[in-house]
């Protein structure tokens, strides 16, 4: 059985799916693992391919879930989403972009940030 924190992930990951479709995002795929990293989200936004880590926390008091996409985490997200694009050539000619989903409260609140760090901050 999952635990409650692994519930309480998977439940974001939806409303953030769900909160970026009505953005007009569609889902590629979720929870994409690859060696040293997993991707929660992968959606398209028109031709480009987004590569989006959903972060939640119960409070923003330390800086809140974007803040804890440090380099090392961006570096990792980076490995995945190039393994990913291996796999998927079809894909790999077109743009992409990293975003983050900050959820924090409870309920969470969406904080969407489009374009959150690039190849070259990495």
């Amino acid at each position: 059985m999952p635990s409650e924190r692994a519930r309480r992930g998977a439940a974001v990951e939806t409303a953030a799916q769900a909160y970026l479709r009505q953005a007009g995002l569609s889902p590629i795929s979720r929870n994409a693992r690859y060696r040293g990293g997993e991707l929660d989200l992968i959606m398209r936004d028109g031709e480009t391919t987004v590569f989006v880590e959903v972060r939640y926390r119960a409070s923003a008091g330390f800086g809140g879930g974007a803040a804890s996409v440090d380099l090392r985490k961006r570096r990792k997200l980076v490995l995945a989403a190039q393994l990913f694009l291996a796999a998927h050539p079809d894909l790999a000619e077109r743009p992409c972009r990293f975003d983050v989903i900050d959820a924090s409260g409870d309920p969470p609140q969406l904080h969407w940030l489009r374009d959150a760090f690039r190849l070259e901050d990495c």
